[in-house]
C-alpha cells in the first residue's frame, strides 16, 4: 500500500511517498480503507519536534531519540472498513467509520488497523468523509479541557486561538453548553468566529484581551500565548486557564496556583476516548457540530500540505484526500 514516511526529524521536505506493506487485521481487530486524514499540529511537532519549552528532550524520548519510532504520521482519519477480525462484533464490513490514532498515528496511508475498542465510531451520514475525518483531534481535545475546566452553562468562556483546529471545535462546543463565547484571533478570522458562535470577537492584531478589563470564568489558551502570568487579572473568582498548549512551566505550575489563589490552571495532554468521538459524532449527526475545514491536499500534496500547516495561519483543518 502506499504511506506518507518520514526517517528523521526536520522540514515537510522530509515526508516522502513509500510502498509498505499492507496491514493484516488481528481476532479484535478491524481493517479501514483510509480515505481521508489530516495535518494536525499534533503531526506537526512530532515531525519537526518543534515543542514547548521544557518538552523537547521529553519528545525524543516519545517520538524516537535519534529517529521516529513511528514513521507514519496522521493522528485521524475517515474510511470505509474493509476486513474484520474474527473476534470483532461492534463493526462490520462496509461500516463507514471515523478514527482517532491519535498519538499511535498511522493516519497517513491507504488502510489503517485498529483495535475495535478503540477511537473509532459510525461517520455521521451528513459527513463528507473529509469532514468526518478532521472531527477528532479538535473535538476531543476541546471536550476533554472542558471536561476536566467543569464548564458549566451560563458561564463566560474565552478561547484563545479561536480559529485554529481546537479553537473552531471549542467555540462550537463551548456556545453548546451554554456558555457566553469570546473568540481571540486576527482580523481576517473574525467572521468565520462569529459565525461558529462566539458572541464577542477579539481582534488580537489590535486589542489585548487581558488589558480591557473583562474577566471570564474560563479560558482556553489553544496557542500557548496567555499563560496564567499573562491572564491571571482576567480570570474571575475561581477562574479556570485550560492550557491546551504550553511548556513544561505551565504545567508545574498548576498546583502551585491552586494552592495558592482561588483559581486553577488545566495543563497536561487531553485523553483519547472512544465515547468521546461517538458523542461528536452524535452532535455533527444533529447539526450542532460541524468542523472547520481550510484547505484540501492529495496524499501526494503532503509536503504542500505540512508547508502550509507550517506558516500557522490554517483555518480549522487542513485534509488531505487518500
Amino acid at each position: 500500500m502506499k504511506a506518507i514516511v518520514y526517517e528523521k526529524y526536520g522540514p515537510p521536505e522530509v515526508l516522502r511517498l513509500k510502498e509498505v506493506a499492507k496491514p493484516v487485521p488481528r481476532d479484535n481487530e478491524i481493517l479501514i480503507k483510509t480515505h481521508a486524514t489530516t495535518v494536525t499540529t499534533g503531526d506537526w511537532r512530532a515531525r519537526s519536534l518543534i515543542m514547548p519549552a521544557g518538552f523537547r528532550l521529553f519528545s525524543r524520548l516519545f517520538f524516537g531519540v535519534t529517529k521516529p519510532r513511528q514513521p507514519i504520521l496522521g493522528t485521524e482519519l475517515a474510511g470505509e472498513i474493509e476486513a474484520v477480525g474474527k473476534a470483532v462484533s461492534k463493526f462490520k464490513v462496509g461500516d463507514e467509520v471515523f478514527a482517532y490514532p491519535g498519538a499511535a498515528m498511522g493516519g497517513y496511508a491507504e488502510y489503517k488497523c485498529m483495535p475495535e475498542d478503540g477511537a473509532i465510531a459510525l461517520k455521521p451520514p451528513n459527513l463528507t468523509f473529509e469532514e468526518a475525518a478532521a472531527l477528532s483531534f479538535g473535538g476531543t481535545t476541546a471536550l476533554d479541557f472542558f471536561r476536566r475546566g467543569k464548564l458549566q452553562k451560563g458561564e463566560k468562556v474565552l478561547i484563545n486561538g479561536a480559529s485554529g483546529g481546537v479553537g473552531t471545535a471549542a467555540v462550537q462546543l463551548a456556545r453548546h453548553f451554554g456558555a457566553e463565547v469570546t473568540g481571540v484571533c486576527s482580523a481576517a478570522n473574525v467572521a468565520l468566529v462569529r459565525s461558529l458562535g462566539a458572541a464577542h470577537v477579539v481582534d488580537y492584531t489590535t486589542e489585548d484581551f487581558t488589558q480591557n478589563g473583562e474577566t471570564y470564568d474560563v479560558i482556553v489558551d489553544t496557542v500557548g500565548t496567555a499563560p496564567y502570568s499573562r491572564c491571571r487579572r482576567s480570570l474571575a473568582k475561581h477562574g479556570r486557564l485550560l492550557v491546551v498548549l504550553g511548556g513544561l512551566r505551565d504545567l508545574l505550575l498548576a498546583p502551585f496556583v491552586s494552592l495558592t489563589s482561588g483559581n486553577k490552571v488545566i495543563a497536561g495532554p487531553a485523553s483519547e476516548r472512544p465515547e468521546d468521538l461517538r458523542y461528536l459524532a452524535k452532535l455533527a449527526e444533529e447539526g450542532r457540530f460541524k468542523p472547520v475545514l481550510d484547505r484540501r491536499y492529495l496524499l501526494a500534496q503532503i509536503v504542500e500540505a505540512h508547508q502550509y500547516v507550517d506558516t500557522g495561519r490554517k483555518r480549522g483543518n487542513v485534509v488531505v484526500e487518500v
